[in-house]
């Protein structure tokens, strides 16, 4: 064993002692650092508890990109799963849209590296909350070298509340903004005071009134609208209405454009502590009072005039007013109607004078009468037939200020009008069902009103359907089945609506299926209804048909005469050249030398040829029938002298004077020359055979800018009547012909034919022994 010193067993226990020491040092610190572990957990603790219900989270964003961000902000931006990155907040289909995230990182960039807070507003992919996110660089000493800080926060309530406030505040600026506007508009003058009663604010009517050049002038010159200045001029009401916050109203002079008025001025007082005015100009309102008064005076004389009774009775129900003819129906004294009656003794009076109607019940019918004052109907009226016979349109009129207005208007003569007119309905329905024509009356709206019983057989209508009065579509309709083409049927409507909506008359004919015929028309009425009549034409037709197969029979027959004339005339023209050219021949002395005796007969016979072949040509003109197709400038005076050569040897052997007169205003004339040169050698051959000899023959042309004249006038005997109006009948024989001239007188139905087929007109006017003129017009 090893002996154990003492000094070694001193320094033993020292070391012990310290290592005992130690340990309690030891235990004791642990023991303290223990402790505060716990407090600082527990403070952990609350701040973590107090951040993860706080309004606000905090998101770290390191230098890298990383986030770090506590699972409330993540369901705020509706993501799946924990983001590691920034560009982890947003994705195509949840978290921030790209636009927001863009912007998010540009801010963060920003605060990373120039350490630019920032604050922004998002919403994320379908989340209904509006975030806002307050971005600001972390300490370093906390975080890693360029983190920032995002405080995420839930601003949806006071967004919602802003937008509403927002709302709010639009609403008031604009209520503000238009009554001010209207204050501004209002055509009186109008202002506000403050509380110590100094103007504030003036509209233009206020400008105006005191000649200010604008409202700022005369707000800051204190312009007052009324005379007089302190406490007791126009401050004096707005003092007392500020004071007793009641209205305060005073009638106070003023001098406004020059001109003396009298204001109403009224002062009001407003919760703000201010006052609130407005001027009335009263000379206005009086005049407006006085023109009220003179129109009532004037209505009131009007109401005399009329001839309906007038009553006007106040709330009092006291009689205020009454016509002459009201005193007069009724026979009511005016002494006593001044002293205003009341309505009861008014119609008590009426009653004593017979004037109202029989009643069994009279005061329980006058309490009726009564409740006109409060009936709540405008536009009642009843009618009183009186005992003496009169008949009374009675139409009450309550009042807005509670009186009442009664209209008597005497309908006796109406009465007996209408009486008078059911009469004439009576009449005019009996005297429709006897007619022999079907007669129907449409109404303006197409309706079937009134009808015959000829009307209703002709058609076969039951007296049911035409009761019902069915429109004219519907009575078409029934009635096509009777018609030889039912389609025809629709005519009826045409020509009902052509009458009632257009006012025009039209009519036809109408066959029926059984073959009779019938003849319609629809006239207008002037009560704007339509008269639809059908007469039976079937006798009618049949003799217009038997006339016109008569009439085609003639017309065939004329043709065929006509042709044969033609064929006729033109066959004698062969001859007539062959007897024409040998008696030229036999003239000439081919045929050897002639006696005296033979050449005055060769002469006879060129003659008669001459005469034939120009009687033949007439024929060949009435049956051709281009009598003026070669138009042309046809110069009158040329025309006459070329026509009056060509008959001057007929004139001379007559020994007729022939006249030219031949103005300078007959011009020219467009047409066919050869054929108006015709015809005016038709008209003097016609003269010159019916005058006698040594008589006198006239031809005169004038005209005009429109018109040409040309007249041929003789001193004959002249024609008869008869004569006269067969004078351009073709082939007629007048008894005019003298010294063998042409029996057939064909002269003036030629002239009339081409006259006419240049548009112009031919007269003959004719007396016995007055001779005769013609006249041509082109």
């Amino acid at each position: 064993m090893i002996a154990i010193t003492t000094t070694t067993a001193v320094l033993a226990g020292a070391v012990l002692a310290l290592l005992i020491a130690g340990a309690v040092w030891a235990l004791y610190t642990g023991l303290a650092a223990r402790g505060e572990a716990r407090l600082l957990t527990e403070e952990s603790s609350r701040s973590g508890a107090l951040l993860g219900t706080g309004p606000a989270q905090a998101a770290i964003v390191r230098g890298d990109g990383r986030v770090e961000l506590p699972q409330r902000i993540a369901d705020w931006l509706g993501l799946s799963g924990a983001p590691r990155y920034l560009t982890d907040l947003g994705n195509a289909s949840e978290g921030l849209p790209q636009g927001e995230l863009d912007a998010l990182s540009a801010a963060v960039l920003a605060a990373q590296r120039a350490g630019k807070p920032f604050r922004m507003s998002v919403v994320a992919r379908g989340a209904s909350c509006r975030l806002s996110i307050v971005g600001v660089r972390a300490p370093e000493a906390a975080l890693a070298p360029g983190g920032v800080v995002l405080w995420f926060s839930d601003q949806t309530d006071s967004e919602d509340e802003i937008v509403r406030l927002t709302g709010e505040t639009q609403e008031l600026h604009d209520a503000f903004e238009a009554l001010a506007g209207l204050i501004e508009a209002a055509p009186m003058p109008m202002w506000y005071r403050d509380r110590d009663l100094a103007l504030a604010m003036v509209n233009t009517a206020y400008v105006e009134a005191v000649e200010a050049p604008d409202a700022r002038t005369a707000i800051d010159r204190g312009l007052e609208l009324v005379e007089g200045s302190g406490m007791g001029g126009p401050l004096a009401n707005a003092a007392i209405a500020r004071d007793t916050a009641r209205p305060q109203m005073a009638a106070v002079p003023a001098t406004i454009a020059g001109a003396r008025r009298m204001l109403r001025v009224h002062d009001v007082p407003l919760p703000t502590g201010g006052v609130a005015g407005f001027a009335v100009d009263i000379d206005e309102l009086e005049q407006a009072r006085g023109g009220i008064k003179r129109f009532g005076e004037a209505q009131r004389a009007m109401l005399d005039r009329l001839s309906a009774g007038v009553a006007q009775f106040a709330p009092d129900r006291s009689l205020i007013f009454c016509n002459q003819p009201f005193r007069r129906i009724f026979g009511l004294r005016e002494e006593w109607l001044r002293d205003r009656p009341e309505f009861d003794r008014v119609l008590e009076r009426m009653r004593e004078a017979k004037r109202l109607p029989e009643v069994r019940d009279f005061p329980a019918w006058k309490n009726e009468r009564r409740g006109w004052f409060l009936s709540p109907e405008a536009g009642q009226e009843e009618n009183w037939h009186l005992p003496s016979g009169m008949h009374l349109r009675v139409v009450p009129q309550p009042l807005p200020d509670g009186g009442l207005v009664v209209v008597f208007e005497d309908r006796t003569e109406q009465v007996q009008l209408a009486s008078a007119r059911d009469t004439l309905l009576r009449v005019r329905t009996a005297t429709f069902d006897n007619l022999y024509e079907a007669l129907g009356v449409f109404a303006a709206d197409g309706r079937l009103q009134i009808w015959n019983q000829k009307f209703r057989s002709l058609w076969g209508f039951e007296e049911e359907f035409l009761a019902g009065h069915p429109r004219v579509d519907a009575l078409a309709k029934a009635a096509a089945p009777k018609l030889e083409n039912p389609r025809s049927a629709e005519v009826i409507g045409d020509l009902v609506r052509s009458a009632t909506v257009d006012r025009l008359n039209r009519a036809g004919r109408f066959a029926f299926a059984d073959g009779r015929q019938f003849e319609f028309a629809a006239v207008p009425l002037p009560d704007g209804n339509a008269l639809f009549t059908m007469l039976d034409v079937t006798a009618s037709r049949r003799v217009e048909r038997a006339l016109t197969d008569r009439n085609e029979a003639l017309e065939a027959a004329d043709r065929v005469k006509t042709q044969f004339v033609a064929n006729m005339s033109y066959e004698l023209r062969t001859p007539l050249t062959s007897i024409k050219g040998f008696a030229e021949m036999l003239h000439g002395g081919y045929a050897g030398a002639m006696t005296e005796a033979g050449t005055g007969y060769a002469e006879a016979i060129l003659q008669s040829v001459d005469r034939l072949s120009a009687l033949v040509d007439d024929v060949l003109d009435l049956t051709q029938e281009d009598a003026g197709a070669k138009r042309g400038q046809v110069d009158l005076e040329l025309l006459a002298r070329e026509a009056v050569e060509s008959i001057a040897g007929e004139a001379k052997a007559k020994r007729i004077a022939l006249a030219v007169d031949v103005l300078g205003s007959a011009g020219r004339v467009t047409g066919d020359p050869v054929r108006l040169r015709e015809s005016v050698e038709h008209l003097l051959r016609h003269a010159i055979a019916g005058t006698r000899p040594e008589g006198r023959v006239l031809l005169h042309i004038d005209g005009t800018d429109g018109r040409a004249r040309i007249v041929v006038s003789d001193d004959g005997p002249g024609m008869s009547k008869d004569q006269a109006a067969k004078a351009f009948d073709r082939f007629a024989h007048h008894g005019i012909a003298r010294d063998g001239e042409r029996a057939l007188g064909l002269g003036l139905p030629l002239a009339k034919r081409f006259v006419e087929a240049h548009g112009g007109t031919i007269a003959l006017v004719s007396e016995p022994g007055q001779g005769t003129l013609v006249t041509i017009e082109l």
